[in-house]
């Protein structure tokens, strides 16, 4: 009668049974093999003894190789692509976690400062920063500049000084206009290539323009209106006289030069029209130019005529 002892043996050791016509395991095979095993167990036993203690104070050690050691970079942005960027935004994110609970001005009330161009930051760190990368340094710049003035501790201070300008545009105070012995204000504009200087003084609202009417300097309604627009934005055009001399340009350029030297000679009779004068736009220096011609174009960037053959 087979047992379950032998699906576990090999066939060597099975033998077929006269009764059931299956296959026993042989008794003098499994006693002989459970002595093998007994055997090599207590073999293993006595072998596995524990080495000797080694005494570490009878090896002479040699001196060290340099040549044999590893150079650790000094900054962990050493692998990175722009590593002295990646060290100053982590500089500047942990003085933000670590003074960010001081207590905070409100952005119009904070300190102006004129912080570098991310082309003068390029020069100090000497990598090419991207401009989209920089806006990050300037958005925290921006968050520690309004902490409290008298608040800011001096390793602060330190650190916003790196990113402060040399030459603060905002120390810079425009000279005041003053009237002088006649009565007339002064005031120079300019747009595009034109230049004008404009004299206002009180009186009827009369308008000389290199000694002629403005009708016969400007023939369009519009350069009309608009060498007069700061004037009559502001109800002024029947209280002052005007004498302007322009130079360069066309008639716009000559016209939208006079509203700014217009404006600015108005403020010194009157301050209090700025706020006026500058939501009319009359105060604000127009900086657009005529783009240049490029090689291969027909103007600045219209392209010749494509002919197939």
């Amino acid at each position: 009668m087979a047992t379950k002892l032998s699906g576990a043996l090999p066939y060597r050791l099975l033998k077929r049974c006269p009764h059931c016509d299956s296959h026993v395991p042989r008794r003098s095979q499994i006693s002989l093999s459970r002595q093998r095993r007994q055997k090599l167990s207590t073999s293993q036993g006595k072998l596995a003894v524990a080495a000797p203690e080694i005494d570490l104070s009878t090896i002479e050690l040699k001196p060290p190789n340099p040549t044999h050691a590893r150079i650790v970079p000094a900054s962990p942005s050493y692998f990175t692509g722009r590593p002295l960027y990646i060290d100053n935004l982590l500089s500047l994110q942990s003085l933000l976690r670590k003074y960010q609970t001081l207590p905070t001005v409100e952005p119009g009330l904070a300190p102006r400062v004129a912080w570098k161009t991310v082309s003068q930051y390029r020069l100090v760190v000497g990598e090419p920063v991207r401009p989209s990368k920089y806006t990050f340094v300037l958005r925290i710049l921006k968050r520690l500049n309004q902490i409290h003035p008298e608040l800011v501790p001096p390793e602060l201070q330190d650190e916003l000084q790196i990113y402060k300008r040399d030459v603060d545009p905002f120390a810079n105070r425009p000279t005041p206009g003053v009237i002088d012995e006649f009565g007339r204000s002064y005031g120079v504009g300019r747009r595009k290539s034109s230049s004008a200087k404009v004299y206002l003084v009180q009186g009827t609202g009369e308008v000389l323009i290199n000694g002629k009417s403005i009708t016969t300097v400007f023939g369009r309604i519009h350069d009309r209106e608009s060498a007069l627009w700061a004037l009559k934005a502001t109800g002024r055009i029947d209280k002052y006289n005007v004498w302007a001399l322009v130079t360069g340009g066309g008639t716009t350029g000559q016209a939208e030069a006079i509203t700014l030297g217009a404006a600015k000679a108005l403020m010194v009779h009157e301050p209090a029209l700025k706020p006026a004068l500058r939501r009319a736009g009359c105060i604000t220096r127009d900086p657009r130019r005529v783009e240049r011609k490029k090689p291969g174009h027909v103007k600045a960037r219209k392209m010749p005529t494509w002919v197939k053959r």
